[in-house]
């Protein structure tokens, strides 16, 4: 079901309530709140009381000739707040979406798909307890050996393992993770960094076997963005040390910073939380699409602490479209991490809200 169908569906289901069930169908969801430790292997799955929760896996592949190959998939679950109370198993109280993308430098542009359907009938569905998320044959599941994501889309296909070499990594305090001074906006939020990855892609008809390292990030959360915000930019970047950052910040209507933190984990000992002060994002140039007309930075400065970080796009064009699914446009993309003039590593880089204002729940 596409999300026109979605809403087609929606309107008829609403229309077929009176006016008062419709006035009281009130739905509370549940808040994100400090000091709840996240308990695993409990917590890698879902969270149907939440608004909105995310399994989000990008990274880096290689080919056997050497070339490189991006690769995103990420499935959203959305409780919707409507058919709570409604017994009808058509009653749409949770829906499932999925993104999925490959960047081809060789193509200079994303091959990507996206899907979305009620949960239900075995279509869609997002279990409990364990990561098994699906949208029909595109699914992540986990493993006691680690995750397995496979996708079949028009143009492109693939089937990878990943494999984690340590335990989550909590972003924030202990996992909660403040978006905002004020602490109602917040996620729970862990990363699984240095992913190691192997399986195959399929471009043009062609399937080929690839490795590569990859990261993974569980999000959820009932809050929709703080008061000012137009969208976010974030980085998930594997460092060839065997270290990891996580940083991101909120940002405004005229681009300007609302909120910014950072998780590093190195190689060995414990990870590092950063202040909000000590996370800076400098944009260096831009790329405007020709379809969309959306001007991106897609080249950065990263500043953690006193690390400068500099972000370089393994191409351009890594628009996303997902109208179709979540109403959003963005550009999500394959960057390289130098210090100096040295490359130290590889990760991906989110840009939100560059046109329209992003829309969370």
């Amino acid at each position: 079901m596409d999300r026109r169908q979605f809403q087609l569906a929606l309107a008829g289901l609403l229309g077929g309530l009176a006016p008062a069930a419709r006035a009281t169908n009130v739905v509370e969801f549940a808040p994100v709140r400090p000091g709840r430790p996240l308990v695993f292997p409990f917590d890698h799955g879902a969270h149907p009381a939440f608004r909105t929760e995310w399994w989000y896996v990008t990274g880096w592949l290689k080919q056997p000739d050497g070339s490189p190959l991006g690769f995103q998939t990420t499935f959203f679950r959305v409780r919707t707040g409507l058919g709570d109370a409604n017994p009808s198993a058509f009653a749409p109280r949770q829906l499932i979406m999925a993104h999925a993308a490959v960047a081809d430098p060789k193509l200079g542009r994303l091959r990507h798909d996206q899907r979305s359907a009620r949960a239900g009938f075995g279509r869609a569905g997002a279990a409990e307890a364990q990561t098994r998320v699906w949208v029909g044959d595109w699914r992540l599941e986990q493993s006691p050996e680690g995750y397995r994501a496979v996708v079949q889309a028009a143009d492109f296909a693939y089937a990878l393992s990943l494999v984690p070499p340590s335990p989550p990594l909590l972003n924030g305090v202990d996992g909660f993770s403040a978006k905002a001074a004020d602490p109602r906006h917040a996620s729970y939020y862990y990363s699984r960094p240095q992913l190691a990855v192997t399986g195959t892609v399929t471009l043009s008809g062609q399937q080929t076997p690839v490795t590569g390292r990859a990261w993974l990030d569980h999000e959820w959360s009932s809050e929709l963005l703080p008061p000012g915000a137009q969208g976010w930019d974030w980085v998930g970047l594997n460092l060839d040390d065997g270290s990891a950052l996580m940083a991101f910040r909120m940002r405004g209507g005229t681009n300007q910073p609302l909120w910014s933190a950072a998780t590093f984990s190195p190689a060995k000992g414990s990870a590092r939380q950063l202040k909000p002060e000590e996370v800076v994002f400098e944009p260096l140039r831009r790329w405007t699409s020709a379809r969309t007309g959306i001007s991106y930075p897609v080249e950065w400065t990263l500043r953690i602490g006193s690390r400068r970080l500099h972000l370089q796009a393994l191409f351009d064009d890594q628009e996303l479209d997902s109208r179709r699914s979540t109403g959003a446009v963005y550009w999500e993309g394959a960057v390289r991490v130098l210090e100096g003039d040295a490359e130290i590593g590889r990760g991906y880089l989110e840009l939100t809200g560059y046109g329209e204002r992003i829309r969370v729940g």
